[in-house]
């Protein structure tokens, strides 16, 4: 859990710019929700 928590403030990156705030929370949700969707059909 410590290293998920790490991981995310490491990605997380506050621009000045809000477009450019919103366009990566987008890729990050994306790359989670792949993540999600791959886990789930290993199973």
């Amino acid at each position: 859990m410590n290293e998920l928590l790490r991981l995310a403030r490491s990605l997380r990156c506050d621009p000045a710019d809000p477009r450019q705030a919103f366009a990566h929370r987008l890729r990050i949700g994306l790359v989670v929700a792949a993540l999600i969707l791959i886990l789930s059909l290993l199973r």
